[in-house]
């Protein structure tokens, strides 16, 4: 029997299936305007000047980063964008060749297009895909979630893991500041607004629930509470919600003058918090990232 996140996964395709968009067709433009190109990307370039088409190929870019452009020859292409290549082709061709020339470059197929996905799901691995792909799509891709799957995805921006172990991924997790997906929001109340857009190179780890015991699943509550110490995070975790689960205040803490310690992936930020002014409903709580050092000081009085 399927759980709910399947259903939601299978919903997913079943959708993008009935309304022609899956599998995606090769697309002339990826949803990403800064998009470079890479080794063995397939491009159609164009080249008329006066209203005359005077030269057009289909060219793949070499191990090399290159292409070989009818006239002028070889040219790097790795790295650049459409518009950044099309300009250095017009140079040499508008100095040595035509008045005013137009180069038109579309991409016909991407093949350095790649994200890695890891973990909890079916068919983890290296994904080289045509498009550029949401989380969701990739999930799909990668067959599915599996049972006992954590509740939150990690992505390590243009952080290429492809073959590394899931404790590897783990601590490289530990050591940055990973973009984090709500998976119950996203795979079992089917909430769009998780489902963000992947960029080539992207890592998409997803843990069992029980596998990532280190400081990215975790928060820590400590000063002036009952019980401090570390807690599981959950989405949705607030600044008050942490301080109830550490028991609640002692006597003679301050909680106006609460501090969230959130670690970036060079420095840190403090936030200052009033949980007073939040008991009393004079000011929203605040949402907690896994991580989050909450401390709570003791009283001047």
């Amino acid at each position: 029997m399927m759980n709910k996140s399947s259903k939601t996964v299978v919903l997913y395709v079943l959708v993008l299936i009935f309304s022609g968009i899956w599998p995606p067709a090769h697309a002339q433009n990826p949803e990403n305007p800064g998009y470079r190109l890479g080794v063995n990307d397939v491009i159609k370039v164009t080249i008329t000047a006066s209203g005359v088409q005077e030269a057009e190929a289909e060219l793949v870019v070499s191990s090399r980063g290159t292409v070989n452009i009818p006239l002028i020859g070889s040219v790097q292409a790795a790295g650049l964008t459409v518009p950044e290549l099309e300009k250095k082709i017009y140079t040499p061709l508008e100095r040595d060749y035509f008045v005013d020339p137009q180069v038109h470059i579309q991409i016909s197929e991407y093949h350095s297009l790649s994200y890695f996905i890891a973990g909890a799901v079916k068919e983890p691995g290296l994904y080289e895909l045509n498009f550029v792909p949401s989380v969701l799509d990739l999930i799909v891709k990668a067959g599915g979630v599996e049972e006992g799957r954590g509740n939150i995805a990690y992505i390590l921006k243009n952080n290429r893991m492809a073959g590394f172990s899931d404790k590897a991924i783990e601590t490289e997790i530990s050591k940055k500041a990973p973009v984090t997906i709500d998976l119950v929001k996203l795979l079992d109340q089917g909430d769009t607004s998780e489902n963000i857009k992947l960029s080539s190179g992207d890592t998409v780890y997803i843990p069992l629930g029980t596998a990532l015991n280190q400081t990215i699943s975790k928060v820590y509550v400590q000063g002036q509470v009952k019980s401090p110490g570390r807690f599981d995070y959950q989405p949705g975790m607030t600044v008050l919600s942490a301080c109830i689960l550490a028991g609640g205040f002692e006597k003679y803490a301050a909680p106006g003058r609460t501090r969230i310690i959130r670690k970036g992936k060079e420095t840190s930020e403090t936030i200052k918090v009033d949980l007073d002014k939040i008991i009393k409903g004079d000011a929203p709580d605040v949402p907690l990232k896994p991580g989050d050092r909450v401390h709570v000081p003791e009283s001047w009085f």
